[in-house]
């Protein structure tokens, strides 16, 4: 059951970047919103595969791993499921409407990115809990670690208020950079689907 759980964890988390994507070229909100709260849901249970099959000695990096998970994943779900819910319905006075808001980049996008920061720290630990056995297995422990340093800009960009250009009609560079996050993280799904198959219940 563990294994088929990190399998099936795996591939739905690459569906759920792939279609995260596909509605960013569409241009559909509301899509992009529900497949991200399905990239969460599918994140905690595949970190949790990465723990259950590490080594002893690395057990602490993926019971580290699994809290930033949960942590990411109970902010950004409550970030997206209020656009799609409250936002969406409308009926928000502007102040309301300002915090709630993601496309105004108020309070709400910041929680967002911050919860972007926790789930780069999930990685950071996950890949310390791979057992590299191949050359999968490689490339997934390097793809996750590496995923880290987007710890940093998650948690500094909002902070030194980077997104005003973005806000002032640049919206090419906030679909660039997430676009280019898709195709870094399809991979990992894939390999994680990989490393999965390979374990043993």
């Amino acid at each position: 059951m563990n294994r088929k759980i990190g399998i099936y964890a795996s591939l739905i988390n690459v569906m759920a970047v792939m279609g995260f994507a596909l509605s960013m070229l569409i241009g559909t909100n509301f899509y992009s919103y529900l497949t991200s709260i399905f990239i969460a849901f599918s994140f905690v249970p595949m970190v949790c595969a990465y723990c259950t099959y590490t080594r002893t000695e690395t057990k602490l990096s993926g019971y580290t791993a699994i809290s930033f998970a949960i942590m990411y994943a109970t902010i950004n779900s409550l970030v997206y499921y209020t656009q799609m819910t409250s936002v969406r319905m409308g009926n928000l006075s502007k102040q309301a409407a300002q915090i709630l808001d993601f496309q105004q980049f108020g309070l709400f996008f910041n929680y967002d990115m911050l919860g972007y920061a926790l789930m780069s720290l999930a990685t950071f630990f996950a890949g310390l809990t791979i057992d590299v056995k191949s050359k999968s297995d490689k490339w997934l422990k390097s793809l996750l670690v590496i995923h880290g340093i987007f710890f940093i800009s998650c948690i500094m960009m909002p902070i030194l208020g980077l997104f005003t250009s973005y806000m002032n009609g640049v919206d090419w560079i906030g679909t660039a950079i997430l676009g280019f996050w898709c195709v870094y993280f399809i991979p990992v799904g894939i390999l994680s689907y990989l490393h999965f198959s390979k374990c043993k219940e």
